[in-house]
């Protein structure tokens, strides 16, 4: 059953991130969730100095708001002319600075289980369970994350055409109305969201590989975003049960071979997509150069 369990909460990690990375890729935005995973540690810091607690609600909750400051930093400095990718690495790697900062000026003998919050264990995802009028009803990860995943579909399925137009042409869809900043921020929020909701699952750090390779193989794979989106949360999920049984094979992380799975689809897609495989492009070089040979 623990492994039902595993499977499961890696399945909506990757669903999620798959969705949103997909919007994040077509805007060259990949490394957002980067930033976000980084800079939310002086959230991580606050929260424990103010609540004087390490439950993971306010851990959780201090996270949230610092990675929505870190979206809104990241929009000003683009907006005064820096240039996306320094903007975000100006944002992230300032504010890791300062969490560690704070670490090191007023928690140096808390144990703040930062390994946990950054890299994750997804392996005792069942035993936090949530409890209901005294009955269990499940891991704490799959709700948290069941939750993420239904407002993410709910909002990107109201407003499927705005977010599409948004990222394919923003200037157009300016042109006739749409408020850009605000999807933008919506869509951020949703990154910072389940950026946040798979710390105690995946981490924050390799969330960053299924906010990413996935998308990036189901890029390769195909040119409509709708068919984008369903092979990435696909690949996704595959990834989480290929990755799963992996590591009991080998007795590794869990999550790490999750991620490395989804780097290993991502290369056969580089090399053997239909449309923009490398392996497929030199073959049609190669046939294309013997026809006009003849």
């Amino acid at each position: 059953m623990s492994g039902f369990w595993i499977m499961l909460t890696g399945a909506l990690v990757a669903a999620s991130c798959g969705i949103l990375g997909c919007f994040l890729i077509l805007r060259r935005m990949a490394l957002v969730g980067d930033a976000i995973s980084h800079s939310v540690l002086p959230g991580i810091v606050i929260a424990f100095l103010v609540s004087g607690s390490r439950d993971s609600f306010f851990m959780l909750f201090g996270a949230a708001v610092i990675g929505f400051v870190t979206v809104f930093l990241i929009q000003m400095f683009q907006q005064g002319g820096v240039q996306s990718d320094a903007s975000i690495g100006v944002v992230f790697t300032s504010m890791f600075a300062a969490g560690v900062l704070l670490v090191s000026l007023n928690a140096q003998q808390v144990d703040l289980d930062l390994d946990c919050v950054l890299y994750g264990e997804i392996a005792y995802v069942q035993w936090n369970t949530l409890t209901l009028g005294g009955v269990e009803i499940g891991p704490k990860a799959v709700w948290l994350l069941g939750i993420t995943l239904f407002l993410i579909v709910a909002v990107i399925g109201l407003f499927y055409k705005q977010f599409k137009l948004c990222a394919f042409d923003p200037a157009l869809a300016a042109a006739i109305g749409i408020p850009v900043a605000l999807f933008h921020y919506v869509l951020m929020g949703l990154v910072s969201m389940a950026t946040v909701s798979s710390f105690e699952s995946v981490g924050a750090i390799l969330v960053v590989g299924l906010l990413i390779v996935p998308p990036a193989t189901a890029y390769l794979l195909t040119d409509r975003l709708s068919t984008m989106i369903g092979l990435s949360v696909a690949i996704g999920i595959l990834c989480s049960i290929a990755g799963y049984y992996t590591a009991a094979a080998l007795d590794a992380s869990i999550a790490g071979c999750m991620v490395c799975v989804a780097g290993i689809l991502f290369v056969l897609a580089f090399l053997f997509s239909p449309s923009h495989g490398l392996v497929v492009r030199k073959l049609r070089q190669r046939a294309s150069a013997a026809r006009e040979a003849y």
